[in-house]
């Protein structure tokens, strides 16, 4: 990875970085003093802002007190800590490794040494009632965190999960009840004063993922390391997912990956996606400027019918969603898209 960085410096040559993000697989495998050597890299071959946002993604499990000290003496400044219930009867079902006391006692330590702090929390668990799904959102405005990430549950192929929805053992996802702990989310947050800033994300001011945020606002992006995906506003890449054939790409010079040009169509498609998910909306000037006249009215005409069905609406010139229409962001934003001609 020190590596990958090195080779790839003249990517972003104008533009600064902002965020360093150590994201899943399980970054927390690494030492205190591996993590800052990364970081290192990353100062001694780019341009960095001065405080940048430095995040480590890491499950309860893998979080002890000790480790929180010390990474809380590194440069990062952000933990994401992958709670997702507290309760051990959603966690067994998702298979997770860390009880609830666990992610209560993880939430403990790392509150007395970090201030910006996100936890992640999934709704639409079979067997979690309403009543279950309030509980654990009071449990986590118990704790006072800046930020709170928040996911439907989905079920992905291959999982215990779905072996067990597929015998029968396990009802499946009930999308009714999903959309209604997605509205009791909105509703408790919102009262406790977070800004639902992104469909999954909630954050008090000051708060908001500037990582995250840039993806949504189409700033450029490098992933380093196997199967990570990089941006640059034109072209998409992405890293081989194999680590040997990674490793032995990079001890000869090569970059081991893919390389995807976006389209004209394409480009428009994941702008009005990612701007659709968030409270800053999809600029129509941005659309008429970088797209053509063509393209904004397409926009406007396809969004008539949603604007009129009050899931969509217009202010200070930009498109965005309402709150009726959040949970279907995703299904609208692909009735806007072009199809490549």
């Amino acid at each position: 990875m020190h590596k990958e960085l090195k080779l790839r410096r003249e990517e972003l040559p104008n533009e600064p970085v902002e965020t360093i993000y150590f994201g899943g697989g399980t970054p927390s495998v690494l030492s205190v003093g591996e993590i800052d050597h990364l970081i290192r890299t990353v100062h001694d071959n780019y341009s960095v802002i001065e405080n940048p946002e430095v995040t480590l993604e890491a499950n309860p499990d893998d979080l002890s007190k000790s480790y929180i000290k010390e990474l809380s003496a590194s440069q990062v400044n952000r933990l994401s800590i992958g709670i997702q219930s507290f309760f051990d009867s959603d966690l067994k079902l998702m298979n997770r490794a860390h009880s609830a006391k666990e992610a209560s006692s993880c939430l403990d330590d790392a509150r007395h040494y970090f201030d910006n702090i996100s936890i992640d929390l999934i709704y639409g668990i079979p067997y979690a009632t309403d009543a279950q799904w309030q509980a654990n959102i009071d449990k986590a405005l118990s704790y006072d965190l800046p930020h709170i990430s928040s996911y439907a549950l989905t079920v992905e192929p291959k999982t215990a999960l779905a072996s067990f929805i597929k015998n029968g053992k396990v009802p499946d996802i009930d999308e009714t009840r999903s959309e209604a702990q997605f509205y009791l989310l909105i509703d408790a947050l919102e009262n406790a004063n977070y800004h639902h800033y992104e469909v999954s994300n909630f954050g008090k001011e000051g708060y908001f993922s500037k990582n995250n945020s840039a993806y949504w606002r189409g700033k450029s992006y490098l992933g380093i390391g196997p199967s990570a995906h990089s941006f640059n506003g034109k072209q998409r890449s992405w890293n081989i997912s194999n680590n040997s054939k990674y490793i032995n790409a990079l001890k000869t010079n090569n970059l081991p990956s893919d390389i995807e040009h976006l389209s004209q169509t394409d480009r428009y498609n994941e702008f009005v996606m990612t701007g659709l998910r968030t409270i800053w909306g999809v600029s129509m000037g941005q659309i008429q400027s970088e797209f053509g006249t063509d393209f904004k009215k397409y926009l406007l005409d396809q969004a008539d019918l949603y604007i009129k069905e009050q899931l969509l609406y217009i202010e200070d010139d930009k498109l965005k969603v309402t709150k009726k229409g959040k949970f279907l962001s995703d299904g609208i934003a692909s009735k806007l898209f072009k199809l490549n001609s």
